[in-house]
């Protein structure tokens, strides 16, 4: 972890150009996120106090930033909308800092925004090519939480651990 940590250190220190080796994954997303018990897991379970599974549907944009032939650094924004297959409405952002080498793998860490409030979000994930086609694959952590509301109300949030595919044409 450490030389993956010097070697970004370096290659974002540089800033040289961009490369168009390492290809952008801007594009949509489709997957599926665990909830851990807590909050959001009762809101689209109906309160019964288990873990859930839910459905994400969204989109990726990102900005890449000191490029090299191996490394590409990143600013990913990512949104994603859940809980459409129960009727509810769960939606998440979030903006993940990294890096992409030249063989597509990628990872990253940032902000998460949702229902739940705050939190950071841990992600890493490869690009599969077939031809033109690239199909990111990505994973992404989220901890559990605890919040207390303005009122004084103590809200337990379990982690998230989600799973997100897409697919873009290579430019």
């Amino acid at each position: 972890m450490k030389k993956i940590i010097y070697t970004l250190s370096i290659v974002l220190g540089l800033g040289l150009s961009a490369n168009a080796q390492i290809q952008s994954m801007a594009g949509p997303r489709i997957g599926v996120t665990l909830i851990g018990q807590g909050n959001s897991a009762d809101y689209l379970n109906n309160n019964d106090g288990k873990s859930a599974l839910t459905t994400q549907y969204g989109w990726q944009w990102e900005s890449r930033f000191g490029s090299s032939t191996e490394f590409t650094g990143l600013v990913e924004w990512i949104v994603v909308v859940g809980g459409m297959e129960k009727g509810k409405f769960l939606p998440s952002i979030s903006s993940i800092i990294g890096f992409r080498n030249k063989d597509g793998f990628e990872m990253g860490f940032g902000p998460n925004l949702s229902g739940s409030g705050l939190g950071m979000v841990v992600a890493m994930g490869l690009n599969l090519k077939s031809g033109d086609l690239n199909l990111p694959i990505n994973i992404a952590w989220v901890p559990s939480k605890k919040t207390t509301s303005w009122f004084g109300d103590e809200h337990h949030y379990g982690s998230t651990i989600s799973i997100l595919v897409g697919f873009n044409l290579a430019k």
